[in-house]
């Protein structure tokens, strides 16, 4: 992987993470203290300027209570854009009330169609 590739990838980890962590209404220094991490490290990582460990990106997924796979679910582009790629993109940058009602919206459809299937 070229070291441009890296980087990238660095930089969209780091704003990830700092993305959920404004989610979470968490400070970088409350995201430190529950990561074991220092603040100033926390801050370089959500910059792009620090390539995490794996051991380090295990304890900032602690810190923010999610899983690897939340962590890393809109990163990359996806391969090939079928309708839940499609779906994933109009919602990935919406507010979590959006994504919510969202699926409310999806709930609500499929129960209505598995409905008219059983009459």
């Amino acid at each position: 992987m070229p070291d441009e590739s890296k980087s990238e990838l660095v930089k969209k980890i780091g704003e990830r993470i700092r993305r959920l962590r404004k989610e979470m209404n968490l400070s970088q220094e409350q995201l430190a203290e529950r990561s074991s991490l220092h603040t100033n490290y926390v801050g370089q990582v959500e910059r792009g300027e620090k390539n995490l460990t794996l051991e380090t990106l295990e304890k900032v997924v602690g810190g923010l209570d999610i899983s690897l796979e939340e962590l890393f679910r809109y990163i990359g582009p996806m391969e090939k854009q079928d309708a839940l790629g499609q779906i994933v993109e109009l919602l990935v940058e919406r507010s979590v009330e959006d994504q919510n009602m969202a699926l409310n919206v999806l709930k609500t459809v499929i129960e209505w169609e598995e409905k008219k299937i059983k009459e």
